[in-house]
Parts: C-alpha cells; structure tokens; sequence
C-alpha cells in the first residue's frame, strides 16, 4: 500500500496505443488500478457491472452529475461516460494509485478539481501514422477515420497542457517512458526505501 497515493490521467487520441499502454501498466504495477467509470450505453457481451463500468439510465446519471458526483462527464455518440468523484476518492484513501483513462475535455475538468493530478498525453509520431494505424485496424469506415483523425488534430492543440508527453513511435520505447513517469512520481510521496528494495528483489 502506498503512503500518499497518486491520481494518473492519461489521454491520447484514438488510434495511439493508449489503451494497450495502461492494460500492461496496470497489470504490471502493485496498488496501480483503474477508475470504473459510469456510462448509460447497454453492457456489451462479458461486460460486468462494477467491473467493465457502472451502468445506469440517463435519469439517474443526470441526477449524480447535478448533484456533483463526478470528477468529470462528457455525452459521447449519444450517451454519457462520466468518473465518480467516490470511486477515485476511495482508492486513493485506500492507498492504491487511480489511473484514469479519458479524453482531452475529461481531463481538463479533472485538473480543474484536482490540481495534483499528474497528467500524461500519449501521442502518435505523426497524424500520417494514425491514420495508417486506424486503417490497418480495419474497425471503422474511412468517414469514421477522418472523423476520428480531426479530432486528433484538435486534440493535439491540448497537449502543451498536460504536465508529461510521450511519443509513441515504438511501443516498448513508450511503455518504458509511461512506466518510469509513474514510478518517478512514487518516488516523490511514498516510502522511498521499501519500493527500492522491491525493485532491486525483483
């Protein structure tokens, strides 16, 4: 258990990797965890409620955003994501590290309330890479690339706000680098000693 926990944001375009990043960086790093988020889509196939996300109806997550149950909220393709104030506040008390995995608009409400947040923008070497990336997923139309590459581009307007910013140009390169950001960090509010000696016994 930590001794003064941290709050992560980590953001990046569609397309950048991101998602692969955090899967690792979380599997790999003792009291790291993700935030569960709420949203109003349907649970997909496997989802789990309280695990995959919160699920709830548009009534009673409007009722919590009134009510300022969130960190942060955006309406995204007709439905509602959001991040519980409670949710972050709990694992942090509780001493495990919160990561969050959101967009640029989320995360600038995050800084808003919590001006401790450490924040990191993962970002493509080029918007040429992204799209070839997007292409070579083969997930979405070409209209639905081009969307996704605009708002990269405004996104990346963003960038000079966050504390950190990596390149992903190879992803072993950039995992290190994300890796050695949150480390780092620890190195600053928990016991020094104890966390040396367990990456030096490891």
């Amino acid at each position: 258990m930590l001794e003064k926990a941290n709050l992560f944001i980590v953001t990046a375009p569609s397309g950048t990797g991101k998602t692969t990043l955090l899967k690792r960086l979380v599997a790999e790093t003792p009291d790291l965890a993700f935030s569960v988020s709420h949203t109003t889509r349907s649970p997909r196939q496997g989802e789990v409620h309280g695990e995959d996300y919160y699920f709830s109806t548009p009534e009673s997550f409007k009722e919590e955003r009134d009510r300022g149950a969130f960190l942060e909220w955006a309406e995204v393709h007709g439905n509602y994501y959001a991040t519980s104030r409670q949710a972050v506040d709990s694992q942090l008390e509780a001493g495990c590290d919160s990561i969050l995995d959101i967009d640029v608009a989320g995360a600038a409400q995050v800084r808003q309330k919590r001006a401790d947040a450490i924040s990191i923008f993962i970002v493509p070497p080029s918007i040429e890479t992204l799209r070839k990336r997007l292409v070579g997923r083969n997930k979405d139309s070409l209209e639905v690339i081009e969307r996704r590459l605009a708002n990269a581009r405004r996104e990346l307007e963003q960038l000079f706000d966050f504390l950190s910013a990596i390149v992903n140009d190879d992803l072993e390169r950039c995992y290190a680098e994300l890796k050695g950001i949150v480390w780092s960090q620890r190195m600053k509010t928990a016991n020094r000693s104890r966390y040396l000696q367990g990456l030096i016994s490891s």
